[in-house]
């Protein structure tokens, strides 16, 4: 049975009607229209839709998630390799390297706050 826009069976779990909505214009889910103009979402759409959600809190890009996107079934399924495409690889390696960025300053900046609380509590007693 479809999932409605709108309606109280309404968007998948843990994604707002307003979030649905932006990864279908990000061409990253698609919908159809029932005769009372409302969104119909396959239970694939909501799966993809999940799976969309947790990729964006694990800090990827939209741009790098339409490019995994094929590469994955559904949030329970294994990784898929076929058809994955250098350029996908390349767009991967790209998100990585700026997740690892991203990741190193928190961490330096931990370390740095860290070794201040040291000398900190060295020079208290």
């Amino acid at each position: 049975m479809p999932h409605r826009d709108g309606h109280p069976t309404g968007p998948p779990r843990g994604a707002s009607p307003r979030q649905v909505r932006f990864y279908e214009a990000k061409s990253l889910i698609t919908s159809t229209r029932g005769l009372n103009n409302y969104r119909d979402y396959s239970e694939a759409a909501l799966g993809r839709a999940q799976q969309i959600r947790e990729l964006l809190n694990a800090a990827l890009s939209t741009q790098a998630i339409r490019a995994i996107l094929p590469c994955l079934q559904s949030p329970r399924d294994p990784i898929v390799f076929k058809g994955v495409t250098s350029e996908t690889v390349a767009a991967l390696e790209r998100e990585r390297d700026s997740l690892t960025e991203r990741i190193d300053i928190p961490a330096r900046n931990r370390h740095a706050i860290a070794d201040y609380l040291a000398e900190l509590q060295k020079r208290a007693e």
